[in-house]
């Protein structure tokens, strides 16, 4: 019986080295674009989903603040309200409900070509008097755990007449079952009241058919963060220090709607400072917000975007945009 003797293999040639590493460099490299692809597609979903986010959160705000623009209570109109306030242009109350300003130059904290807008009224419910006061000048009470504090500017109201004043005091001393709102005139105080009344006595001795609301004036406009460095969304209160709302919010653009024939409905839709426009009869506002993402270099062609109303843009940074409009309806200058 023949026995073979088969001869093993020592080893490699240089080309078959030469070929197992190119194939392996393909394999690599395969790897390696899969990787960089998916990464990408997560970076924009993310962005994107991101994106969205903020648009809500910003309309949300927006949306909730327009809505109860020009709420005086029980009262549809502000003529029957006496202003007990201090002189003050930041808390003067019966200029207007809605004031805005089209594309920003002059303010240094809001981004050039932006809008700012600013709503006024009563917000949230009103809390009853129950108790008529002995004088037009006496402390009022109010219900228990009404959520008024000292320096609150609030409006009293019977749905017939109206006083606007701050209170001076804290509500919750001296009552006994009852919150007990004082309106010294002055600015004493520590800290300063801001900006004070200048009467006392109110027009009326309001009976406990009266209600008062804590009045608010929120602006909201577009700058940029400290922190972040990103544009976004900002809103102050009764003339407070500004809170940053959501991030990513690169313009704001309003148009007004003015109802010139008093059916309720817009008959056109206006830029604030527009000689055409009277911001009393405005009974809705669009609002347009152009969204970017926090991240650059996400797309690899530059996107276009458009306002409604203006020219088309093209940014050349890769990041995501979007723009979001949303219609509000002012709903106290509505049947």
């Amino acid at each position: 019986m023949k026995i073979l003797n088969s001869k093993r293999q020592q080893g490699l040639t240089l080309i078959e080295l030469m070929i197992a590493m190119l194939l392996g460099l393909f394999i690599m490299a395969g790897v390696i674009g899969l990787f960089i692809n998916s990464q990408q597609s997560y970076r924009i979903q993310e962005s994107s989903s991101r994106l969205q986010e903020n648009s809500r959160f910003a309309m949300f705000f927006l949306t909730k603040d327009i809505r109860m623009a020009d709420y005086w209570g029980c009262l549809n109109t502000t003529a029957s309200i006496d202003n007990n306030l201090n002189a003050n242009a930041t808390y003067d109350f019966f200029a207007d409900a809605i004031v805005g300003e089209d594309n920003n130059t002059t303010v240094d904290d809001v981004l050039d070509g932006t809008d700012v807008i600013t709503l006024r009224g009563a917000f949230g419910s009103g809390a009853y008097v129950t108790q008529q006061p002995s004088t037009p000048s006496a402390s009022i009470k109010v219900e228990d755990n009404s959520g008024l504090t000292e320096h609150d500017i609030v409006l009293v109201t019977d749905c017939l007449e109206g006083d606007i004043f701050q209170i001076t005091n804290d509500p919750t001393v001296g009552g006994a079952g009852s919150d007990n709102l004082i309106h010294n005139a002055g600015t004493g105080g520590s800290p300063p009241i801001t900006p004070g009344n200048a009467d006392k006595p109110l027009r009326k001795r309001y009976d406990t058919d009266a209600q008062i609301y804590k009045l608010n004036f929120a602006t909201y406009y577009i700058d940029t963060s400290d922190t972040t460095g990103q544009p976004s969304l900002y809103r102050t209160i009764n003339g407070s220090d500004p809170t940053e709302l959501v991030e990513g919010v690169e313009d704001m653009q309003i148009f007004y709607g003015e109802d010139t024939d008093n059916d309720k409905t817009p008959n056109y839709y206006l830029e604030a400072g527009n000689v055409l426009l009277n911001m009393d009869n405005v009974v809705s506002v669009r609002i347009s917000l152009v969204m970017r993402s926090t991240e650059e270099n996400l797309t690899s062609t530059n996107m276009s975007y458009t306002i409604p109303g203006q020219a088309e843009v093209t940014p050349n940074d890769g990041r995501l945009r979007r723009v979001f409009t949303s219609t509000i309806a002012i709903r106290n200058r509505l049947p």
